[in-house]
């Protein structure tokens, strides 16, 4: 039998594999889970347990974000212009959401 509180988690957690690599990215707001207008500007971790990673990278994530504000010169294909992973796993939950790394450098 699983108990109430895993069938129902007080706060967002996802269990995520990425790159073949396995981590975990949670939120500490147990409103994002109930209140629709707390999914505008909001700050999500992630934890994948390697050496490297001492604490979590601190995410921002932005749902209201626009298209025309990225830079209009830089290419697609450009390395500043890719997305990581993580980010894209991030986009498939919140479409077209921006992340923000909060001066950690991507590692995924």
């Amino acid at each position: 039998q699983v108990c109430r509180g895993l069938r129902t988690p007080r706060l967002p957690v996802w269990l995520c594999s990425v790159s073949g690599r396995h981590g975990v990215l949670f939120g500490t707001n147990s409103l994002l889970l109930s209140d629709w207008k707390m999914e505008r500007v909001f700050q999500l971790y992630f934890y994948n347990g390697q050496r490297e990673q001492a604490t979590p990278a601190r995410l921002t994530i932005d749902t209201h974000s626009h298209p025309w504000e990225e830079d209009p010169c830089e290419d697609s294909s450009s390395p500043g212009k890719r997305r990581s992973s993580l980010e894209m796993a991030i986009r498939t939950k919140w479409a077209g959401a921006t992340v923000s790394w909060n001066g950690t450098d991507p590692f995924f």
